[in-house]
């Protein structure tokens, strides 16, 4: 749900442990929490408008554990926290954290809420970050069918998004701005087979020439396309609305032959394409309402998520993610960069001697070995709104040590983009 936040009493057990762990962390200087200063607008009477990724890879083994780390005291938790304080987005979203109808608020209550007041440094109560939005996704949810052809049921590979219990890998979006809830649009039900043109997995057929579906029909008329979810939260600012368009596609690896990861990945972008394309191509979007149709032509919006595709490099089908990146109802803007991406991939060396593309604009620290270090999460603005700076939170160590031990909390780095926002007159 979307929420106004007022501390309720419920949330206040266990608030004092919480709160020392995130006092730890503020204690630290602003230099060594790498504070990233905001741009200057260009117009009189526009705003800065911060908006953010991360991947906070807070993901747990089990349901509810992820809620009741929180509750006692998380160490990560709040060293992610400090990440989003040092960068201080207006709007945000995160990848992977659990989703169980509680995780989201524990988070924002007793970690984001420990914002330091610059008049008299102490910390207050009430979060910056006053909405939300958490809703259910499809890693864990039990399809009841044969996905992974493995003849059992009732596994991991068998829900809709792959995941041991649901809500595994969710996403929450966080706002200092009003969250319209009532216009919200979620696609988790989406099924695959209704996008025109998908790229439906196919395998070898012993004994022919020919491919075979690697679904069966029974199967792939039920698939959903999502592996988590696509959401379009609207966002009042200034007397304007921007649309968040979030989600994170599956990772394009896992899988066999068949590419069905792949190919998932490859249409959960092209789903995004669609979405905010601005023409007839994405007529055939229905949402969980049952309304049908993509995102006004109008719109001011932000793509924001852990995309799992690098443009470059990597495993995955990367003409989705290029696309994207080339669509016209995009703004044209440099990539986001930092310096300690350079720096670890230099370091790391194995697979990053072979990549193509600049590493001061990845974004994940991956294995050294496979697939390296790569550019997978993104902050895409609409073309109608003025991109005036962006960046990725990595720094280097000789910008800041502790900071850039701060960074591993994830194995993904934080993604943001500043947009001048031009406010409606009173």
């Amino acid at each position: 749900m979307s929420t106004a936040i007022e501390s309720p009493s419920e949330l206040r057990i266990g608030i004092l442990l919480s709160s020392w762990i995130v006092a730890v962390f503020l204690t630290m200087s602003p230099q060594a929490r790498a504070q990233v200063p905001r741009s200057e607008p260009t117009v009189a009477g526009a705003m800065v408008l911060r908006v953010a990724t991360f991947n906070a890879a807070m993901n747990r083994k089990s349901a509810g554990e992820l809620t009741e780390g929180l509750q006692k005291g998380d160490p990560q938790a709040a060293k992610i926290a400090e990440i989003l304080r040092a960068v201080s987005p207006d709007v945000f979203l995160l990848n992977e954290i659990d989703y169980d109808e509680r995780s989201a608020e524990v988070f924002l209550n007793r970690y984001l809420a420990s914002q330091e007041r610059q008049d008299s440094q102490e910390p207050t109560e009430q979060p910056p970050w006053k909405y939300f939005f958490a809703g259910p996704v499809n890693t864990g949810v039990d399809s009841g069918l044969d996905l992974d052809g493995n003849g059992k049921l009732h596994e991991p590979n068998d829900a809709w998004g792959f995941g041991t219990y649901p809500g595994q890998y969710g996403m929450a979006v966080f706002s200092r701005h009003e969250i319209q809830k009532e216009a919200i649009r979620t696609f988790q039900n989406f099924r695959w087979s209704r996008m025109p043109g998908a790229l439906r997995p196919m395998r070898s057929n012993p004994g022919s020439t020919e491919l075979e579906s690697y679904y069966p029909d029974a199967v792939w008329d039920q698939l959903r396309l999502s592996s988590k979810s696509h959401w379009d939260v609207p966002i009042l600012i200034g007397g304007k609305t921007l649309h968040l368009i979030a989600s994170h596609p599956t990772p394009p690896v896992f899988d066999g032959p068949e590419d069905r990861n792949g190919c998932r990945n490859h249409d959960e972008i092209r789903l995004l394409m669609d979405y905010v394309a601005g023409d007839s191509s994405g007529a055939y979007v229905v949402d969980d309402n049952g309304r049908t149709g993509p995102l006004a032509t109008d719109a001011s919006f932000v793509i924001a998520g852990d995309l799992n595709s690098d443009p470059i490099d990597g495993d995955g089908r990367a003409e989705a993610i290029r696309k994207l990146l080339e669509h016209p109802r995009l703004a044209k803007s440099p990539a986001p960069k930092s310096l300690g991406g350079v720096e670890a991939s230099e370091n790391s060396k194995g697979a990053n001697l072979k990549h193509q593309a600049d590493p001061a604009t990845d974004t994940g620290d991956f294995n050294d070995r496979n697939p390296g270090n790569l550019r997978i999460d993104f902050v895409l603005p609409s073309a109608n709104v003025k991109v005036l700076a962006s960046g990725v939170y990595w720094p280097s160590k000789s910008q800041s040590a502790e900071a850039n031990a701060l960074v591993s909390a994830s194995d993904h780095r934080l993604v943001w983009v500043d947009l001048q926002w031009e406010q409606l007159q009173k």
